[in-house]
């Protein structure tokens, strides 16, 4: 009889070497591509907490898996993060339904560098997080294998349960649908720094006016609370509205700015923790969208930043 590896990773006297380095090269493959599975997660779901969770599923899997009879183990592990997600994805479409006012991704602290990685600034943004909410659990975890991940149809096939020309069918119409629902051209990296600092100054000082130079006629404030913490009901749309709500942050509360999902964002604090993240999103130097993230259960993640791969 074989013996088994014991809980502290080590192993029983007839295999010591085997097992050992058995293990050694499970840990190693998981932490190798962990990042990479953690966006995938996250861009299925858009919640961190439930990220989390997903990829620890898929460690108890990979765990039980001899790393040496894996071909390509990135693409395995891929495989068993993106069924584990989508199993989740259709859990927390029951829960959304039940969702106080709207509800909006968990926010990530993320690098500079982030923002500088175009498509993957884009894919995780908060304006492409809900247009992916607009998709259907299959067509999303597609769309982000191909689009974000450029995945062969082969590999994704395998890893929703399609044949390769209905994943292909899947992603013709998924794309087709996102690119309808895009938002529009970003500003350069210069013109929404410019933007984000004149906002700043403009929320801290209560002037309304220069707010109203600063937001576009259309731009959108979506407020996400949760039903736990006080936030607007419905969007909060047009230039006027928005400045009249903004105007409302109270003297006592201190703002950071910080990217959150690679978007510009301030970090709002009243009396030393986070009480509110807002992320912007700029175009042509004006404020188009603003996203208020109010729910306590969204910010834990954001007291460290998170690394983010493709």
């Amino acid at each position: 009889m074989n013996d088994r590896t014991t809980s502290d990773g080590t192993s029983g006297p007839s295999e010591p070497v085997a097992r050992g380095d058995r293990t050694d090269g499970v840990t190693r493959a998981f932490v190798a591509h962990r990042n990479l599975l953690f966006t995938v997660a996250y861009e299925m779901l858009g919640s961190a907490a439930d990220a989390e969770d997903v990829l620890q599923e898929t460690w108890l899997r990979w765990a039980g898996v001899d790393p040496d009879t894996v071909r390509d183990q990135r693409a395995y592990l891929v495989r068993i993060t993106t069924r584990q997600a989508l199993s989740h994805l259709r859990t927390l479409g029951r829960r959304k339904e039940s969702y106080v006012g709207p509800w909006l991704p968990e926010p990530l602290l993320t690098s500079p560098d982030v923002a500088e990685d175009v498509e993957l600034a884009d894919s995780v943004s908060m304006a492409m997080l809900l247009v992916l909410e607009t998709l259907a659990p299959t067509e999303r975890a597609v769309f982000v294998l191909r689009e974000v991940f450029d995945l062969g149809y082969g590999e994704i096939a395998e890893a929703v349960g399609k044949s390769p020309a209905a994943v292909r069918q899947i992603a013709h119409r998924a794309r087709a649908h996102v690119a309808a629902r895009r938002p529009r051209g970003a500003a350069t990296a210069a013109e929404t720094r410019r933007t984000v600092e004149a906002f700043q100054r403009a929320v801290e000082t209560g002037d309304l006016r220069r707010l109203l130079d600063i937001l576009a006629p259309d731009v959108v404030l979506l407020t996400d609370g949760g039903g736990v913490v006080r936030a607007a009901s419905a969007p909060v749309v047009g230039a006027d509205q928005v400045a009249r709500v903004l105007g409302r942050i109270a003297p006592a509360l201190s703002l950071r700015p910080t990217h959150v999902n690679g978007d510009p964002a301030l970090i709002v604090r009243l009396d030393g923790a986070i009480d509110t993240v807002i992320a912007m999103r700029v175009d042509d130097g004006l404020v188009t969208g603003l996203y208020a993230v109010r729910n306590p259960e969204k910010l834990s993640h954001l007291e460290r930043e998170t690394t983010l791969r493709r």
